[in-house]
This record gives structure tokens, C-alpha cells and sequence, in this order.
């Protein structure tokens, strides 16, 4: 007799849902609430993940997201990384919001993927984009992301924020506006 592990899966991304606004933001040296001072003067905020009409079951989503923030955080090229809805984003003036848009997903299956090399592969398209707080966007890129031969399905998801991030820290971002205690110096 076969079961379904899909209420697991449902239940377990509940309840992260319930638990992510709550957590701390993340500094670039992975600190939770730490200032330090690193390359880029931007802090950023990781919106959740938009399914688009792209139909990707809520693990790989959340999965998607925390990896974001793990890579965006590795990367060193902010100064902070804040959770969707962090209160704490809001008093930081020089803040980029990274919205996620899934375009493609390709289930694949690592039991095809340990047989053969030709098949079986998980993949996922996302466009990403770097917004100031007014909207304005500053960075729009095309980032894909897969698991080809070996690993869980999930390792796509971290392929694809690895990209992500690289991408970014490859771009070049414009300079914030000053801040007024610039201005009067």
C-alpha cells in the first residue's frame, strides 16, 4: 500500500509560513541583528516567492525563499538581508526589495536521475527583480536553476538562489541616494 506524503508537505509548509515573519533579520555575516560593515551600501528585503501561473508545490517555494536569504546573506554584497514584512527594513533607508517570480518549473525525479543522465532533471525558471521602495527597478534578470545528475529535487531550489545571487553581485547597482546626515557633513 502506497501513501502520500503531500499533507506532510502541506502541513510543514504552514506551519514555516506561520514562523518566517517572526525570525530576525539575517546580517551579511549571517548574524542575526549585526551591523557590520561590508562592500555594498544597500541593505535588501526578500519578498515571498510569486507562483506566477506556474503551478510549484509550497515546499519548493519556501525552499526557494530561505535559500535566497542563505545566498544573498553568503554573498557579503549587503549590508543586511531582511524577511518579507520585517519591521526592522522598515527604518533602513537604503533598502532594494528582491521580488521572485517562478516562469517555469520542471519536476524531475531522482530515482530517473540515478538510472540515466538524460532524464529526470529538476528545473526552475525565475525572473527576479531588484526594486527600490517606489518601485523603480534598478536590476531584471532571467535566473535559472536545476539539479541535472545528482541530488534531491530541493537542490534545485539552492542552484537556482546561488545563481541569484551571483547575479546580483555580479550587476552593477546604482548608488543610494545620501542620506540627510551626508548631506550635512
Amino acid at each position: 500500500m502506497k501513501t502520500s506524503n503531500k499533507p506532510v508537505w502541506k502541513a510543514l509548509a504552514v506551519a514555516i509560513l506561520v514562523i518566517l515573519p517572526v525570525l530576525p533579520a539575517q546580517s551579511s555575516d549571517g548574524k542575526a541583528g549585526s551591523d557590520i560593515s561590508v562592500v555594498g551600501r544597500w541593505s535588501v528585503q526578500v519578498d515571498k516567492i510569486d507562483p506566477g501561473d506556474v503551478n510549484i508545490e509550497p515546499a519548493f517555494r519556501i525552499a526557494i525563499y530561505e535559500n535566497l536569504l542563505d545566498e544573498l546573506a553568503k554573498s557579503k554584497h549587503f549590508k543586511r538581508v531582511f524577511r518579507s514584512n520585517d519591521r526592522q527594513a522598515d527604518g533602513v533607508a537604503d533598502v532594494l526589495i528582491l521580488k521572485t517570480t517562478v516562469q517555469s518549473y520542471t519536476p524531475g525525479s531522482e530515482t530517473r536521475r540515478a538510472v540515466t543522465t538524460v532524464s529526470g532533471a529538476t528545473k526552475l525558471n525565475v525572473r527576479t527583480q531588484l526594486c527600490k521602495r517606489d518601485g523603480q527597478v534598478v536590476l531584471e534578470r532571467v535566473v535559472n536553476g536545476n539539479v541535472r545528475f545528482f541530488g534531491g529535487n530541493l537542490r534545485a531550489t539552492h542552484n537556482l538562489a546561488h545563481n541569484v545571487a551571483e547575479t546580483i553581485k555580479q550587476s552593477t547597482l546604482p548608488e543610494p541616494a545620501p542620506s540627510v546626515a551626508e548631506l550635512e557633513d
